[in-house]
């Protein structure tokens, strides 16, 4: 995994987070137990602190940068989908960040939010407990109910097990020519985000 130190500050990983080999650290980047940071993925804190809490995933190309006046901080249980970019602002925990979304400066998502895929937050915009947010620039739409927060990354959601079996079973292998005739399936399952049917807006 490229990890790197800037100005004598190296990054610091606890022992039970899974980082995929190809995910970059650079700096002052502190990431708790029980994290997954997928592939692709670049955590850069040159100019200032990114902390990514306990349980949190980080996942494929997502990018965290910081700012001069503002850490970017990742709540516990947050989920970041492939290819967002978060910049010097606040993910709250158990929170959604969407596929492809933006969050920029100063943002503040509370906690258990979702924030749907494309879409961007503005500098500065912030969001209550359990909002919805959409669009570009992201709006609230409405509140999610306790019984539609189905990605609760609360210690066993799918990143976790998913951590936790990386630690133990990912490895860099050679390509395979022909597919065995008794090839195994994986048995990690994950759960697609759904708002119990109900309409976004």
């Amino acid at each position: 995994m490229p990890c790197y130190e800037f100005q004598g500050v190296r990054p610091v990983v606890d022992a039970a987070t899974y980082i995929h080999p190809l995910a970059s650290l650079i700096g002052d980047v502190i990431v708790g137990p029980g994290c997954y940071i997928g592939p692709g993925a670049s955590l850069r804190a040159d100019f200032g602190r990114i902390v990514v809490e306990r349980d949190a995933s980080i996942q494929d190309n997502a990018t965290i940068h910081v700012s001069t006046q503002q850490d970017t901080v990742i709540k516990r249980g947050a989920t970041i989908a492939h290819g967002a970019v978060v910049h010097g602002c606040e993910v709250g925990e158990n929170c959604l960040v969407g596929i492809n979304s933006v969050v920029l400066d100063a943002a503040i998502l509370g906690p258990e939010c979702l924030l749907a895929a494309m879409s961007l937050v503005p500098n500065g915009m912030e969001a209550p407990q359990r909002s919805v947010l959409m669009g570009v620039p992201a709006r609230i739409v409405r509140t999610l109910s306790g019984e539609e927060i189905s990605w609760r990354n609360d210690g066993d959601g799918d990143y976790q097990l998913l951590t936790r079996e990386a630690l133990i079973s990912l490895r860099e292998t050679e390509l395979l020519r022909q597919v065995e005739s008794n090839r195994k399936r994986t048995r990690i399952k994950a759960s697609a985000v759904t708002l119990s049917g109900r309409s976004l807006d």
